[in-house]
This record gives structure tokens, sequence and C-alpha cells, in this order.
């Protein structure tokens, strides 16, 4: 067997199946999420959930494409791949499609595309391309983590203008926890403490009405139950009623009988919960928790400085939609707009998703190449 015929081999050999068809199956039952959430009894819902499948099959595409390059290809164009997400979203600020006050959008024909989702994956593999670049000894101070910040806060500025504060708060999420990974200055990590706590009533200042209202309400929703509150008790209420073994698939009541606002898209999990109760909801978090366990695997066994940052980065980003999202719809954190990965209708999201999935299994899949 030659050379090239060994490599191949040896990259079928290390992909991680379980993390492929865990995500699969995720996938498929949030289309079954999305045909039962209410929209599946008319024309409307069938065109939803149909259009998931599709999204399903090109967000496979696209894993297949980082499959294909070699992440350490990816990581030496990380500048130029950064430089074009920042002319995108000035673009789409200035000429991108408005939908509900927010302009986050293209439109090409019958798709939109969401440049903000595609710039996460950009910033982990910026930031991996920048610590790797830089061998700091000892872990970074404040000084030292300026200009990997800057990196994150230009595009979060322009993300969080859209607006679109869910997806500006998730890319200061990677940049943390990738700095955690590479290791922080005791003392420097104290006072990033303090600065973020005196900056709180800074933000707060600058903060629109509606944005104030949905922290405020999420200390207790019941002060305005049929404005900003309302979301956050329909979904209790939704997800309590499901009990322990739920209401059966197009049988919950908060569902079809559309008490529970943007359930295709924020709330599947509280449909989701509804209908197949406790125990669904807990097979279904168990299966995000093998996921994130054999995400974190991939970061240990990886064989350079770089796979592991860009495994971090690929974790704590999904790690952190599913904590937002899941306890966004139990009114543990403010609504925000964050999507769960694989089961929210969204064509961006899902293909990013499954991009980044596709990091994973790349970094998994070459980590013979570093072992000598």
């Amino acid at each position: 067997m030659d050379s090239k015929n060994i490599f191949k081999y040896r990259l079928i050999a290390n992909f991680d199946w379980i993390i492929f068809w865990l995500t699969i199956g995720v996938s498929v039952v949030g289309v079954v999420a999305l045909y039962s959430s209410g929209w599946g009894v008319n024309h409307e819902s069938n065109y939803i959930y149909i259009k998931q499948i599709y999204w399903i099959f090109y967000g496979l595409a696209g894993m297949m494409l980082i499959l294909y390059v070699d992440y350490h290809s990816l990581e030496r164009f990380a500048y130029i791949f950064y430089i074009a997400i920042i002319v995108t979203l000035v673009a789409v600020t200035l000429y991108g499609k408005a939908v509900s006050g927010a302009r986050r959008w293209f439109s090409f024909a019958l798709f939109t595309f969401q440049p903000s989702e595609i710039a996460k994956i950009i910033i982990i593999i910026t930031l991996a391309r920048y610590f790797d670049d830089k061998k700091i000894k000892g872990p970074y101070r404040i000084r030292d983590l300026i200009p990997p910040a800057v990196i994150v806060l230009i595009p979060a500025i322009l993300i969080a203008k859209q607006p679109d504060l869910g997806t500006a708060a998730i890319l200061f999420f990677i940049f943390l926890s990738m700095s955690f990974f590479i290791g922080i200055n005791a003392r420097s990590l104290f006072i990033l403490i303090i600065l973020s706590l005196v900056s709180l009533p800074i933000f707060w200042h600058f903060m629109k009405d509606y944005q104030r209202n949905r922290i405020l309400t999420l200390l207790n929703p019941h002060i305005d139950p049929l404005g900003s509150g309302y979301h956050t008790i329909q979904s209790e209420i939704a997800i309590g009623s499901g009990g322990y073994i739920g209401k059966g698939l197009m049988s919950g009541t908060q569902n079809q009988l559309n008490f529970l606002p943007e359930k295709h898209t924020d709330f599947i999990f509280s449909v989701f919960a509804e209908e197949m109760g406790f125990i669904g909801a807990l097979f279904l978090i168990i299966l995000y928790i093998i996921i994130i366990v054999k995400g974190i695997d991939v970061i240990h066994c990886a064989r350079n400085r770089s796979g592991s940052l860009i495994a971090a980065g690929a974790v704590s980003m999904l790690t952190f939609h599913i904590i937002f999202n899941i306890g966004m719809t139990i009114g543990l954190f403010p609504i925000v707009g964050i999507p769960l990965p694989f089961m929210s209708y969204g064509g961006s999201s899902l293909v990013t998703n499954f991009m980044v999935i596709g990091l994973l299994l790349n970094i998994k899949m070459r980590r013979f190449k570093d072992m000598g």
C-alpha cells in the first residue's frame, strides 16, 4: 500500500463516527420537533420542516468541505478570512435585508444568509492563529490579551449594531474560553472580573428599552406578563405541563394553540419538552452532553497547539449555545435569540453548526500527522 493510500486509510480510521451520528440524530429530532411545532398542520409548516431538511444536507456539504481541507491550511488563511468577514458585516449593515427592525441578512433568490453566523467560525480560527503565533512564556496578562480582544471587539460591535446581542455575546464567550484555555495570570483574571462588574452600569445605560425590559422580566416575568415577560411565562408553562412523559407529538397545548411564541426557533426546546416530557428532554440533553464530552476529547487528543485551540473554541461555542438556549427557555437567562444547535429552524445557524462539527472531526482525523 503506497503512502497516499495509507494516509487516506488513517484519515478514515480516525473519523469520529459517534460525533457524526449524534449530530445527525439530534438534527432528525429537530426536524420532528419542527413538524410537530404546530406549523406542521398547514402548508407553511410543511415548507419550514422540509426546508430544514434541505439545510441539513447543505450543512453536511459544508462539513465535508471543512473535512477536505486540512485545518492547518484554514489557520494559515485566518487573517484573510477575518478581513473578508469584517467587510461582509459592514456590507450587511449598509445593504442587508431588514426583518423586524434587524438588518442581519443578505438575500439571494430563495435563500437568506446571515454573515454573523459564519463570523463565529472565523473568530475561532483567527484567535487560534493569533494564540498559536504568540509564544508567550507563562500565563497571559491583560496587556497580552488586548490584541485578541480587539480582534473580537470589531465584529462584535458590528453584529451588536444589527442588532444581535446574542451572537455578539457568543463571540466574547469564545474569546474568554480560548483565553482560559491558553492560561490567564491570576492577578489579571481578578482585574478582568472587577472591570466587568464595573462596566455593567455602562452597558445598562446604552441598552435599548426592550433589552432592559428583558433583563428586568428575567428576575420577575410577571411584572409584564403580556409584554416582555410573555415569552418566558409561556415557555415555562409548556415545559412544566409536559410532566414526565409528555403529551405526545402534535399534542402540546401551548404549542398547538399558539400560546408559545417563536416556537420553531428560540423555543423549539419548549415544544419538545412539552410533547416528550422530562424523559425526552433529559434524553436530548444527554445527547448534547455526549457531543460536548467527545469534543473535549478532541481538544486533548490534538497533537499540536493550533488543533487544541480550534477545538476549544468549537466546543465553547456549542456549549454556550446549548446552555444559554435551554436556560433561556426555563427562565434562567434573558431572551436574546440564541438558537439551539441542530434543533432550531434556521439555515445559516444550522450550516455553521455542522461546519463546527466538521472542525472537530477534521482535528480528530488528522491527529496522527503530528504524532511523529
